[in-house]
């Protein structure tokens, strides 16, 4: 099988993290990318780049002078151009998404700012800490009362780039259709909104209804050696199995777990007592045998060697040609056929050398669509957060998304906490209720497979099989569909088929070990593990259909929790000889220097992005005199104790006029409430069939030619039942089907 993006030419002038990945996110999947640098090299000069540039040829262009021909001869015979920088520097340079669409009709121009171009804040230098202050990612907890606690992952830019990622390909599959090129906007700030998810959902303009349940015997537990393990015993039967597997058969009434309230709070009670009496290891044995969420947690550098990362393919070997022999995150996507265990290094050229590899991509001559995804169906079985990411994705590119729920599900899902896990990521769908142990129910799924093109699913495998709709005999049924899959730690490795849940991506794979530093590990703020694999396996799915589209061939693709912890933590996951593990860590933690770091001003908490060529002009600001002298722990303490005596707004004010990076500390409510988000629909309130009017956040990409659609809300679950079978032109049957319990409405 071909890759799916093979033949396809990206330029990318990106920078820092956003840009970059976004390139390597495509590059991995088979694409030409011409990493375009400044003569003096990239901005950052990280072990990251291995990473971020593998299977990219790198050139050093000075598009200030000699060089700017060059460039704007690879912009004409480009299929994508990637850049984020803040708006309008490309234009200056005559690179500008207009004069590249004049130059090139066919071309997708995606641009990753900080801030939209229309945002009044498009000046402001848009440091990873300056956009993660402005969307609620430092909120208060665990820590001191009233302090933030800061996390050095660099969630807007990886959101950013997974959103990206996703346009790019829906614009290509549009524009295998209808020939159209188009202008694509990601904005850092924007792309959080998809991290957010359901912290931001409200009712009545209530404070946030969506945020993370308290899921029963779920959460970090430390074990007798002092190491600590991820549990989740959210379902009724991972009650019973742990309970028998820790031996707790005279503690708790192990038959009264599945239907007694009372006995389930005294287990929950007993846990952290009963897991401190075995050490993390033993635990993480016993869960794999007795088939539960049960994960030690690791760091960084142990999942680097951990024998299931390798494996499963989510650390693979690459060398680097200043690197050496490295270990890197792969793609957080699988194509099945597509070789996912090397990637090639990153290759210097020298301007004279940089040629596209092939003859152009055909485009096609269709009538203009409406939406990039406009026609295509998909059903979409997933539970939780993750899948039903994935298939509201897809319906906001256009998609056509039928969301089949179990009448009668156990643990989290649509009844657990509607609005976690139905409202906020099931809106766009039309929702059924089927159970599909039942001859009659799996009548009506093949019905709706008919003129099915994506199949999507995050259950375990053989699940499926045993309901007779695994992917064979769908494939037989559907020859050329697209099949993808969601599962906790991917394919391959002793851990395929265990389950997880979001935190079980972020557990083994350090992300919660770097969380919580030192101490006790901590979960990311949001759910990012869940709302990154959705966006994944939209991008998994998009893959397979633009291949199909290209092709004629359906596929094979798959999404996982332990790709996108992995890939999370990519400008500091890569192992190598000298590596040195340094980046913060704990909720000790503030920043990464003094320049990049919150601060606690007379009435709050600012995040400041600063240079060190800033220095000089901070100096000039009443209350840091004297400041361009110092650097390390003197500046730090100089800076902590004079940005204590002024405000938030006098600070933040003072070093915008600067042009120096600054935001306040937003929390999710109010940001949710701002009336700009609120305009670009970023924050969206409507009145849902329970007849609350319910606000939840919208899509953040912005497609010039086929725009996102935050889609109808999300109905009752099972509300759309009778109109999907009238569709189907089964509308008689649904009296029988409610009486044979093959069918609920509700």
């Amino acid at each position: 099988m071909s890759a799916p993006l093979e033949g396809i030419r990206v330029l990318d002038f990106g920078q820092y993290v956003a840009g970059p990945l976004t390139g390597m996110l495509l590059a991995d999947q088979g694409a030409d990318v011409i990493k375009v640098d400044p003569p003096s090299g990239p901005r950052w000069d990280t072990d990251a780049n291995a990473t971020w540039n593998r299977g990219k040829r790198v050139v050093r262009l000075d598009l200030k002078a000699r060089d700017l021909e060059v460039a704007k001869g690879l912009v004409a015979s480009a299929d994508v151009l990637i850049e984020n920088f803040r708006p309008g520097v490309m234009a200056r340079l005559g690179l500008g998404a207009d004069e590249a669409l004049a130059r090139n009709p066919r071309l997708l121009y995606c641009s990753l700012p900080g801030f939209a171009e229309d945002d009044p804040r498009a000046s402001l230098p848009a440091w990873e800490g300056v956009v993660a202050a402005a969307t609620g990612t430092y909120r208060e907890g665990g820590g001191a009362p009233g302090v933030p606690v800061f996390t050095a992952l660099p969630i807007a830019s990886s959101f950013a780039a997974f959103v990206a990622a996703n346009s790019v390909v829906a614009a290509l599959y549009s524009r295998h259709l209808d020939g159209r090129g188009q202008r694509i906007e990601v904005p850092l700030f924007d792309a959080m909104f998809a991290a957010i998810g359901a912290h931001g959902l409200s009712v009545r303009g209530s404070e946030a209804s969506g945020g993370r349940p308290n899921d029963f015997g779920g959460g970090i537990f430390d074990c007798a050696d002092g190491r600590w393990v991820q549990i989740s015993l959210a379902k009724p039967h991972f009650q019973q199995r742990f309970a028998r597997a820790a031996g707790l058969e005279g503690e708790v009434d192990i038959a009264k777990l599945a239907t007694q309230r009372s006995e389930r709070e005294r287990l929950t009670s007993m846990l952290p007592e009963v897991l401190k009496r075995r050490p993390a290891d033993e635990w993480e044995a016993i869960g794999a045998e007795a088939d539960l969420p049960l994960i030690k947690v690791r760091s960084a550098a142990e999942w680097i060697d951990n024998d299931h990362a390798h494996a499963s393919n989510s650390i693979i070997e690459a060398d680097d040609p200043q690197l050496g022999p490295t270990q890197q995150p792969n793609s957080p996507v699988r194509i099945a056929g597509v070789d996912a265990g090397t990637r090639s290094p990153r290759r210097a050229i020298e301007p004279t050398d940089i040629r596209w590899q092939g003859e152009p991509v055909a485009v096609g001559s269709g009538a203009p669509r409406r939406a990039a995804l406009e026609g295509v169906r998909v059903i979409d079985l997933s539970q939780v957060l993750a899948g039903p990411m994935g298939g509201r994705t897809l319906a906001e590119f256009g998609a056509d998304v039928v969301k089949i729920n179990p009448p009668n599900e156990e643990g989290a899902g649509i009844r657990f906490s509607v609005h976690r896990y139905h409202t906020d990521v099931n809106r766009a769908k039309r929702s059924i209720l089927l159970d599909l142990k039942r001859p009659a129910a799996l009548d009506v799924f093949w019905r709706l497979l008919e003129d099915t093109d994506v199949v999507l699913h995050n259950f375990r495998p053989g699940v499926l099989d045993r309901l007779r709709i695994g992917e064979s005999e769908v494939r037989r049924r559907r020859e050329g569909l697209v099949y993808t899959s969601v599962t906790a730690y991917g394919s391959g490795g002793p851990w395929e088929g265990r389950p997880g849940y979001e935190p079980f991506g972020q557990a083994p794979t350090g992300v919660s070990a770097r969380q919580g530093g030192d101490g006790r590990p901590r979960s990311q703020p949001f759910a990012v593990n869940d709302y990154g694999t959705g966006l994944m396996s939209a991008f998994a799915a998009l893959l397979g259909l633009y291949r199909r589209a290209r092709t004629g061939e359906g596929g094979t693709t798959e999404a996982a929790l332990a790709y996108t912890g992995t890939i999370l933590q990519s400008p500091y996951l890569i192992g190598h000889a000298n590596k040195r593990w340094t980046e913060p860590a704990g909720i000790e933690a503030r920043g990464w220097g003094p320049l990049q770091r919150l601060y606690r001003a007379q009435d709050g908490w600012f995040f400041l992005g600063a240079r060190a060529s800033d220095l000089e002009a901070m100096a000039r600001i009443e209350g840091l005199d004297g400041i361009e002298g110092l650097q390390g722990a003197d500046l730090e303490t100089a800076l902590e104790r004079r940005l204590a005596e002024r405000s938030v707004a006098d600070w933040c004010d003072a070093l915008a006029a600067l042009g120096i990076g600054a935001h306040a500390l937003v929390d999710v409510a109010a940001l949710m409430q701002d009336p700009w988000v609120q305009a670009h629909g970023l924050s969206v309130t409507r009145a849902h069939d329970t007849g609350e009017e319910i606000t939840t956040v919208g899509p953040p990409p912005r497609l010039s030619a086929t725009p996102v659609v935050v889609g109808p809300p999300a109905t009752t679950p099972g509300a759309d039942g009778a109109a999907i079978l009238e569709v189907l032109g089964l509308s008689t049957d649904l009296g029988a089907l409610v009486r044979e319990g093959a069918l609920a409405t509700s």
